[in-house]
């Protein structure tokens, strides 16, 4: 029997959904929360459903040098 499909990155954008819900909303209050995803969906987008139509851009730091 094949092993059922699991979701790297579904942890993480689990944890967003709870931070949000008891932070009344407030996207300042969960940074880390959607950092960690981002940081999953970096490494895990193609293989990842939750990452689907994220666009991932590199954090300000990470951008290259002109």
């Amino acid at each position: 029997m094949p092993k059922p499909y699991i979701d790297p990155c579904k942890k993480f954008a689990c944890r967003i959904q709870k931070c949000l819900q008891e932070h009344n909303f407030q996207e300042d209050r969960c940074q880390l929360e959607i950092e960690e995803l981002r940081q999953c969906c970096v490494k895990w987008k193609s293989e990842s459903i939750c990452c689907s139509g994220i666009d991932i851009p590199p954090k300000k730091e990470e951008a290259p040098e002109q």
